[in-house]
Formats: C-alpha cells, structure tokens, sequence
C-alpha cells in the first residue's frame, strides 16, 4: 500500500504500539507527525523513521492545543489521526493518577480530534483511528485494569460512536479498535495472546480500503 505524501498524526507513539504504529506509515510513505507525553522520548522514535516529533500530554488541555497548533503550522491538512495515547494502570493508584488517565482518554482525545478536524476536511481521505480497547466494550470484565481506565475507555468509544454518525455525511471515517490487552511480540499463532503487531495490521488494513468502505470497528476474540 502506497502512502506517499499522506498526512498523519499519531498519538503516545514514543514507544511500543504507537511507534509500531508511526513506523508502519512510514515506511509505506507518510509523512509522520508523532507526539509523546516527553519530547525526548518523541524526538528518539521520531528519528529513525523521519517523523516529525512533538511534546502533547493528552491531559493538560494547553498541551493539547499547542500540539494541533505545531501541527497546522506545519502541515495544510491531516489526512489520518491515530488516537492511541493511552495511560494503563493496575492495583491502587493515587487520585493524581486517577484523573491524568481519565483526563489524557477522555478529554484529551475529544480536544485533540476537535482541534484536528478542520485539518481533516481538508484532506480527500480522511480517517480517524482509536484505540480503545476491549475495556471499552460494554459488560467486559477480563482485563485487570484499573477502573479509571475503563472510564476513560468507555467514553471514548461513546465519542468515536457519535463522531462516525456525525461525520459519515461528510466521507470521514472513524475507525474504533477493541483489544483484548494483548503483547507486544509473540508468535502470532491460534491460541497465543493478541500482538500489537496484529493490532497494527488491523488499523493499516483499514486506512487501506476505497473510500467507499467504511469500517467502523475491530472487535476481537479473547484468549480466555
């Protein structure tokens, strides 16, 4: 799939999924812009793929905004937003915690998608992809993520679900992915835990298809 010149933006891609993530449009062609919570963290997976790197902490709304205002200084449109950020926590946590991870899922992302969007209209393909997790699915209990978690997961799928509603007129698509939590490698065989790998083929498999296609979710199988 040739990606040249597309224009995308992804979220918590310092590490893991997310820079899985930014370095599969990448090498496909895209032009990158990638944030992290720290810049030197953004900076260091930036280089290697020749992405463009930026400080965004999705739960400090100046963060937000000085994140999509570096974007369109730099950039006339987005043509995909991958909202992947995403605080994972267990066991007891502080209240500090508690609202940073609500805060950076639920209201980082509706700021950030709201910011962006204009730049998405402006773009003859544009798509809107999140992460959310299985953790957002209604009546699941499988994983052991701490509560505020499945807060923040629940009411991103309730934004995604209206955005697809409301922006279908206009041919943007929103793409939601529920994981199970799954690794970041493994074998990727019938019966071994969910890869992020995986999980990455799913969000290009996706962004790939004529516009005529809309995927509205990825819902997956669990191990257990």
């Amino acid at each position: 799939m040739d990606l040249d010149d597309v224009r995308v933006v992804v979220t918590g891609a310092g590490r893991d999924t997310g820079l899985l993530i930014a370095s599969a449009f990448a090498a496909r062609g895209a032009r990158v812009f990638l944030s992290a919570r720290d810049l030197g963290a953004a900076r260091r997976a930036a280089e290697p793929i020749r992405a463009e790197a930026f400080r965004c902490d999705l739960a400090d709304p100046a963060s937000v905004r000085e994140f999509a205002e570096a974007v369109r200084a730099r950039t006339d449109r987005v043509d995909v937003l991958v909202n992947n950020a995403a605080q994972y926590r267990e066991g007891e946590i502080s209240d500090d915690e508690v609202e940073q991870i609500i805060a950076g899922g639920a209201t980082g992302t509706v700021l950030l998608t709201q910011h962006l969007l204009p730049l998405l209209r402006r773009s003859d393909r544009p798509d809107i992809v999140t992460m959310i997790s299985g953790c957002g699915e209604p009546g699941n209990h499988r994983s052991a993520a701490h509560p505020a978690f499945y807060a923040a997961k629940h009411a991103q799928a309730g934004f995604a679900e209206i955005l697809s509603h409301r922006l279908r007129p206009e041919g943007i698509r929103v793409i939601s992915l529920f994981p199970p939590d799954f690794v970041q490698e493994g074998p990727r065989v019938a019966g071994s835990a969910l890869t992020a790998r995986s999980v990455v083929d799913c969000v290009m498999f996706a962004v790939g298809q004529p516009r005529d296609c809309f995927i509205r979710e990825f819902r997956f199988e669990q191990v257990r």
